[in-house]
């Protein structure tokens, strides 16, 4: 019975080590996407729209959240579709944002 416990107890904590991994990587990509599109914001005020530079930013809000970029993606309209990887003990935690001007919104 003890050792079903036991066994029962790693199952819940791996499982709540992982929860914690995924919301950690999703909010990585939550301020990479957003650092992405406000560096987009920017240039397009200043009339120096550098979409690499927003990707280049992107990856630097990334690595200091823990994560590192594994695609960015400029939608046009100065949208940002970021997506990260972070690594843990149990694999890669993988999330996905989307970030601009309001007035870019679907739907």
């Amino acid at each position: 019975m003890l050792g079903v416990v036991v066994v029962l107890g790693l199952a819940l904590g791996s499982l709540g080590a992982a929860r914690v991994a995924r919301a950690g990587a999703q909010s990585a990509a939550d301020l990479a996407a957003l650092a992405a599109a406000d560096q987009l914001a920017l240039g397009r005020v200043l009339g120096t729209s550098d979409v690499e530079g927003a990707c280049a930013r992107a990856r630097e809000v990334a690595v200091r959240n823990g994560a590192s970029v594994e695609s960015c993606a400029h939608e046009g309209g100065g949208v940002v579709v970021v997506r990260v990887a972070r690594v843990t003990s149990f694999g890669p935690a993988r999330a996905a944002a989307r970030a601009g001007p309001a007035s870019a919104r679907s739907g």
